[in-house]
């Protein structure tokens, strides 16, 4: 998948507080590793986390290997959006 990095750090600016613990605590991840699918650079605690960003107008694209940490996101803001 690919999708610009300023849609990536627009969907991260939606979480609700707590989602990167929660969505590390869902898919076994360490939350470093979850800050650094958002464009994070936490590489001491984290790993890399299966995105490819080429640089480019309004930060580039952003090709994701594995989509999960995405879905997870978009359920927590759905989850989110239901609450409120």
């Amino acid at each position: 998948m690919v999708i610009t990095f300023e849609k990536l750090r627009e969907i991260k600016d939606n979480l609700p507080n707590g989602s990167m613990s929660k969505i590390a605590k869902e898919l076994n991840l360490d939350p470093d590793t979850v800050r650094n699918f958002f464009g994070g650079t936490h590489y001491k605690e984290g790993e890399i986390a299966g995105i490819h960003i080429e640089k480019g107008p309004n930060g580039g694209f952003v090709k994701l290997e594995e989509t999960n940490i995405l879905d997870c996101a978009f359920k927590l803001i759905d989850e989110n959006h239901k609450l409120n």
